[in-house]
């Protein structure tokens, strides 16, 4: 068995506020509107952006970007980022893609995720963002691609989705 000397520990705190008050926020308004007040930080941020360290940088209808500062807090046990944060910041610019297009009263939930990881990411790859692109939003059904990459535009992972679109009525 493998001790933990307590130099070596580590930690990291996070703080969130309550998503139900952007949740109800969200039921009033458009995706973009909704999105946009996130940004501009009128309304909490998810808790899992908190958690991860995620931002999301730019929002226009139909795209999202997102950055991220990969650190040792998202190192699997064989010394790299673990792919579910890739996946978790490719799966929220996919989605706020889609959602970025919705009108109010209309929401989406993910039935479909697909993800190909390029390349290792460490703590020494640096900032990552992650673009996500709305590519068809209909009245039943919306895809998206995006592409996560650095700052010279290497490509570390991209991903596409199938979301179910849900009318207020429905949900």
């Amino acid at each position: 068995m493998v001790s933990s000397d307590s130099t070596d520990a580590r930690s990291r705190t996070f703080y969130w506020e309550d998503p139900a008050i952007s949740a109800k926020a969200a039921q009033k308004m458009s995706g973009i509107e909704f999105l946009q007040a996130i940004q501009k930080g009128d309304l909490p941020a998810p808790p899992i952006a908190k958690m991860i360290g995620s931002e999301l940088l730019e929002i226009e209808e139909g795209r999202a970007l997102f950055g991220i500062q990969p650190d040792e807090s998202h190192y699997n046990p064989i010394g790299t980022v673990h792919g579910g944060i890739a996946s978790t910041i490719l799966d929220s610019a996919l989605a706020c893609a889609i959602q970025s297009k919705l009108p109010t009263g209309q929401i989406y939930t993910t039935i479909q995720l697909n993800i190909n990881l390029i390349r290792p990411i460490t703590s020494e790859t640096g900032y990552l963002h992650c673009e996500g692109k709305a590519i068809h939003v209909g009245r039943k059904l919306a895809t998206a691609e995006a592409r996560l990459t650095d700052a010279n535009g290497k490509l570390y992972a991209h991903a596409s989705t199938s979301c179910m679109v849900i009318s207020k009525d429905n949900y």
